[in-house]
C-alpha cells in the first residue's frame, strides 16, 4: 500500500481516539491475520504510535508469508520494525515468543470461500486460535483479544413483522441454521468465543472478544469479495456499483481505522471475559445506502444484476446485523469517520494506490 500524507494523518487521528493508549508503550504485541482488512489497520495504528511518540511497541506479525507481510507494509515498516513468525491457522503448530498482548485475527473471511471451503472456514477459527490461546497461557499476565463477528448473532426471533429491527446487544442471540454449510462462518466464530471463555475458566487466560459489523476501507485485499469491498473497488475505478440484491438488509458499517482503534480500546480497557460490538452508531444503514455512498464518492451509479447460484450460497444469513455500541462507547471510544467521509477516503486512497 502506498502511504499518502492524507492516510498517515488519518492514522494519527485514529490512534488519538484510543483511550488509555499509553499503556501499550513498551509492550510486546503479537498479531495474527496482520495483512487482512482489520489486522493491517491495527498494525498501522501501532506503527503510527511508535513513529509519533517513540512508543517502543514491539510488534510480532504472524502469517503464512514473510514476503507477503513485507510487501503489504512496504513504505511503512522495515524488517527491523517487527519480528515475523510463520503461522497458518489451519496448520498452526506451536507458537512461541514473548507477548504482553495477542490479537487473533487469522482465518477465512471471504464469502466466496464460505461456500467452496466451509470445512476450512470452520477449522480456521478453532485450530489456530487454540495455538494462540496456548501462547497466552505460557505468557503470564498476557491478554488475548479474539476478533469474532456480528454473524454470531444469527437472525432475531423477537421482531414482529413490519417492525424496525432492533440492534443486537452483546447478550442477544438469534437463530443460525447449523445444517446450512454457510453457517460454517458464524458457527466457527461462536465456537471460538466459547473456547476463549473455556481457557479463561480452566486455565485463567485473560481474554476479551470483539464482534465487528461490516468493515470497509482502503486496507481491503484484492481477494476480498465482500459487497462493500467490491463497491469500493468499482467506485475507485469509476465503474458503476453493481448490486446483486435489493440491498434492504440493515448493517452496522465501520471504517477500518475506526475498527482498529475500537479493537485497541477493548484490548486495553475491556472487561475480562466480555464481548464488545464494534459499530459506528452514525453508520448504521442498508447495503443500498452504502452502495449509494460509494457511488457518490466515485462519481458512479448504482446498477442491479441477478446473482449467480454460487454467489447466493455465500450471502450473509442475517437480514439485520445492526449492532448496539453502548458497551464499546462506554470505554471512552468514539468513531472518527462518518459514512460519507469513510467512503470518500476509501475511494481516494484506492485511487492513490
Amino acid at each position: 500500500m502506498k502511504y499518502t500524507d492524507a492516510y498517515l494523518q488519518d492514522m494519527e487521528r485514529s490512534f488519538a481516539s484510543i483511550p488509555g493508549r499509553e499503556v501499550l508503550f513498551g509492550k510486546s504485541v503479537f498479531v495474527t491475520g496482520a495483512t487482512g482488512l482489520i489486522g493491517s489497520a491495527i498494525v498501522e495504528l501501532l506503527t503510527a504510535m511508535n513513529r509519533k511518540y517513540d512508543a517502543g511497541i514491539r510488534l510480532t506479525l504472524a502469517g503464512r508469508s514473510k514476503e507477503g507481510i513485507a510487501k503489504r507494509f512496504e513504505g511503512l515498516l522495515s524488517g527491523e520494525d517487527y519480528s515475523f513468525v510463520p503461522f497458518d491457522a489451519l496448520k498452526p503448530g506451536v507458537l512461541s515468543g514473548k507477548a504482553d498482548y495477542i490479537i487473533y485475527g487469522a482465518g477465512i473471511s471471504n464469502p466466496v470461500l464460505y461456500s467452496t471451503e466451509p470445512v476450512e472456514t470452520l477449522l480456521g477459527n478453532i485450530l489456530g486460535l487454540r495455538a494462540a490461546l496456548e501462547l497466552a497461557r505460557e505468557n503470564e499476565g498476557c491478554r488475548m483479544l479474539f476478533i469474532s463477528s456480528s454473524e454470531v448473532y444469527g437472525n432475531r426471533t423477537d421482531s414482529a413483522p413490519g417492525q424496525v429491527p432492533l440492534p443486537f446487544k452483546e447478550e442477544d442471540y438469534g437463530f443460525v441454521d447449523i445444517l446450512n454449510p454457510r453457517a460454517c462462518y458464524p458457527s466457527g466464530k461462536r465456537a471460538a468465543e466459547t473456547m476463549c471463555a473455556a481457557y479463561g475458566a480452566e486455565y485463567g487466560v485473560d481474554t476479551v472478544m470483539v464482534r465487528p459489523g461490516h468493515i470497509y476501507g482502503p486496507t481491503i485485499t484484492d481477494a476480498d469479495m465482500r459487497a462493500s469491498a467490491m463497491f469500493s473497488r468499482d467506485a475507485a475505478a469509476g465503474r458503476n456499483i453493481v448490486m446483486k440484491s435489493a440491498g434492504t438488509q440493515l448493517r452496522s458499517y465501520c471504517y477500518a481505522l475506526d475498527c482498529a482503534s475500537a479493537i485497541l480500546a477493548v484490548l486495553l480497557k475491556g472487561e475480562r471475559g466480555k464481548a464488545y460490538n464494534i459499530s459506528n452508531p452514525d453508520s448504521i444503514c442498508t447495503i443500498r445506502d452504502i452502495a449509494e455512498a460509494f457511488a457518490v464518492a466515485g462519481g458512479a451509479e448504482v446498477v442491479f444484476e441477478n446473482p449467480s447460484d454460487q454467489e447466493k450460497k455465500g450471502y450473509n444469513l442475517m437480514t439485520n446485523s445492526s449492532l448496539d455500541s453502548e458497551r464499546l462507547t462506554g470505554l471512552g471510544w468514539k468513531a472518527c469517520f462518518t459514512l460519507e467521509e469513510g467512503t470518500r477516503r476509501t475511494v481516494e486512497e484506492l485511487r492513490a494506490n
